[in-house]
């Protein structure tokens, strides 16, 4: 178990090293001294003249194209159309925008993340006021609803996992998997009518079936076309729930990376619907797809021409979940009893008056301080902000930040006592910045100087706030033990709100916390201790009465 944990533990950290290199090719700015000349004082107090104005333009295209060339490149391993080219310069404006009044490097971003750790872990072991929580006798029927639901959502996420196909079924099965697969795989082959994409070897269906546990005869439709905007899904029959599932495929390509990154809000109009409002535009595209090859292909209709009596469940996982909760809106006129479980879904999703709306059939489950649960643009900047703010303020040079952040996310120990504005103390201490800093203290950089002007706080958001989808499960680990091979983890869940998610956690478990494993781990966790309760209970009434 040891030597597996140690070839994990290298792993990790080719991946670590591949995204840092990545990081950096990313963040690397070549405009250089070109995009300080548009963000100075000077040049936005004269912006009313046309030279000024020009000039203003040419550089923020410079910028835009900058960024869509490195997207470009990222994605130079797949075909490109008007579609993608579409989404490179709509994810370029969205990068240059976000990334236009930043002047840090790349360790600088690491020691502020590794800042903002500790300081967020010294705030959360301080004793708390007493927060508004929901609070439920064992037998209210509040707890009893939240349940039902764990139940339910520990049945769905089997599904929701499964249409990774064999990516996941191997990840979570490394030493069985491909043996099972050859021997299983060969023998029910689905008619092409069955299935649209292509499925080498019948790997991705075989592995769905393993993880459902479904039969062939089960399905209704498969697909594995993927392209931007048009994601995996497929549509099955589950006789133990009496329901027709739609399950959508989460992130696994990089026309889904696009996909996510296509963050921009749009109108979501829809008729008979009061509560429209904005969505995430990437996910809607997906989601629009999706009906019209349930709705126009005729999918819907002969799965309720086979098992009329059934319930329609849409489920997914990450953009999965995202997919499947714009989908189940739009399909909710139509089928007024439907009911969707998004797991893990994108925190920038629906428009608050869309997310209240969705609260009577939609069930999101997070677990823990899931990063992408969290990720919004207003979030984005609000950890931008903190970056440059701590670290603008902080007196250790950066390489003893960086070396103590190291031990601290591997060994564990107590937080740093580093000298931040955040803890309240007297000014002098922090004369000497981490930063040493020319760019943001002795050149006043437009970062730093936007931490001194509060006039942004009374301005309209840059980014209109969007929210996680319906009502809102949040599971948390209750104890677990700090080695890396150990599996002794407990869990608690809760219903939740959505101001919970208003702002990015760091932590070593926010890419973890996840991963479609883990979260199926977690809710199957939750169930079978919901059931030995239940035979507890039982058992103890039996003795009772007699």
């Amino acid at each position: 178990m040891c030597i597996i944990c140690y070839c994990m533990h290298q792993y990790a950290s080719w991946i670590i090293i591949i995204f840092t290199i990545i990081g950096v090719i990313i963040v690397f700015d070549p405009l250089g001294g070109k995009k300080t000349i548009y963000l100075t004082d000077g040049v936005n107090r004269n912006l009313e003249s046309s030279q000024s104005g020009q000039l203003l333009y040419n550089v923020k295209n410079t910028a835009t194209r900058v960024w869509e060339k490195r997207i470009r490149l990222l994605c130079c391993c797949i075909v490109q159309d008007d579609d993608h080219r579409v989404a490179f310069t709509s994810i370029a404006e969205l990068f240059r925008a976000y990334f236009s009044d930043t002047d840090l490097v790349p360790s600088d971003i690491a020691a502020g993340l590794t800042l903002l750790h500790q300081e967020q872990d010294k705030m959360e072991s301080c004793p708390k006021e007493p927060e508004e929580v929901l609070c439920h006798s064992p037998s209210s029927p509040v707890t009893d609803d939240l349940d039902i639901e764990l139940e339910n959502a520990a049945h769905y996420m089997q599904f929701a996992a499964a249409a990774y196909g064999w990516p996941y079924y191997v990840y979570t099965n490394p030493f069985t998997a491909l043996c099972k697969l050859n021997g299983d795989c060969c023998g029910n082959r689905p008619t092409d009518s069955d299935i649209t994409g292509s499925d080498r070897h019948n790997f991705h269906f075989g592995s769905i079936l393993k993880i459902t546990g479904l039969q062939y005869r089960d399905f209704i439709h498969i697909s594995f076309h993927n392209k931007i905007y048009e994601i995996p899904f497929f549509v099955a029959l589950d006789h133990k729930k009496e329901a027709i599932v739609v399950a959508v495929r989460g992130t696994l390509s990089f026309e889904d990376i696009l996909t996510d990154l296509s963050a921009d809000c749009e109108d979501l109009t829809l008729e008979d619907v009061l509560e429209n409002g904005f969505v995430h535009k990437g996910i809607t595209q997906a989601a629009n797809y999706i009906y019209r090859k349930l709705i126009n292909d005729g999918i819907l209709n002969q799965a309720f021409t086979i098992a009329p009596e059934y319930k329609l469940v849409i489920v997914g996982h990450s953009l999965g979940g995202g997919t499947a909760s714009i989908l189940a809106i739009m399909l909710r006129n139509s089928f007024p009893t439907l009911k969707c479980y998004a797991f893990s879904p994108p925190g920038g999703l629906l428009s608050k008056s869309l997310a209240d709306y969705t609260k009577h059939f939609i069930v999101s489950v997070i677990v823990g301080k899931d990063l992408v649960a969290r990720l919004s643009m207003p979030n984005m900047e609000d950890l931008k902000r903190r970056i440059v703010r701590i670290v603008a303020n902080c007196n250790r040079p950066k390489y003893q930040i960086l070396l103590h952040g190291c031990w601290y996310e591997v060994f564990g120990g107590d937080p740093d006592n580093f000298p931040t504005e955040l803890d309240g103390r007297n000014q002098d201490d922090l004369t000497q910045p981490l930063l040493a800093e020319e760019s943001l203290m002795v050149h006043r950089s437009p970062s730093y100087n936007a931490l001194e002007d509060e006039s942004h706080l009374n301005s309209p958001p840059q980014y209109p706030h969007l929210y996680l989808p319906g009502k809102i499960i949040h599971i948390v680990e209750e104890s677990s033990s700090r080695r890396l091979c150990s599996s002794d983890i407990k869990y608690t869940a809760s219903w939740s709100k959505e101001t919970v998610f208003s702002s990015i956690l760091i932590s070593p478990k926010m890419i973890t916390d996840h991963m479609p494993d883990v979260v199926l781990k977690a809710l199957n966790s939750l169930a079978q201790e919901q059931g030995a309760c239940i035979s507890c209970q039982t058992r103890d009434f039996n003795t009772n009465i007699v």
